[in-house]
């Protein structure tokens, strides 16, 4: 069953971590694939408000790596080329991996200039604080992304 994220719960978070000109995306979670959603919905939140994005509009995507790590590079890099590709933003991830693959079903909406105030534009995620680990029971997912 794909991991589906809207709102955050006791457990499942993201935040921002203080990178120079960069921004710095966290996730955490219960498990791995929660953690990436909440990553990506940290990415969305260093463009505007993932509240202001409605998810009208769905688009499949699937990514693969060689380890954990770069598997979130490549998930975060997913997001964001489509986010370029379509000029939309997005709220809402449907998200399932099986080992270092994953599919996904991004949601959300072209960008409206008024609405969203989008405050940067991703350019890409680096390898810059890369990590993607299991502590006390819950999963963080994290890098610094280029804008």
């Amino acid at each position: 069953m794909p991991l589906i994220a809207t709102t955050q719960n006791n457990r499942a978070r993201w935040e921002h971590f203080p990178h120079g000109a960069d921004v710095g995306v966290r996730g955490i979670g219960a498990s791995r694939d929660e953690a990436f959603v909440q990553a990506a919905l940290a990415l969305t939140a260093a463009v505007c408000e993932p509240e202001r994005v409605k998810a009208v509009r769905k688009v499949p995507v699937s990514c693969e790596a060689a380890d954990e790590q770069i598997l979130l590079a490549a998930w975060l890099n997913t997001v964001i080329e489509e986010m370029s590709a379509r000029k939309m933003l997005f709220s809402r991830f449907s998200l399932q991996s099986r080992g270092l693959r994953l599919s996904a079903v991004l949601e959300g909406e072209e960008v409206d200039r008024l609405r969203h105030a989008p405050a940067v534009e991703p350019k890409g995620a680096t390898l810059t604080a890369l990590r993607v680990a299991r502590e006390n029971g819950l999963w963080t997912a994290q890098c610094v992304v280029d804008v």
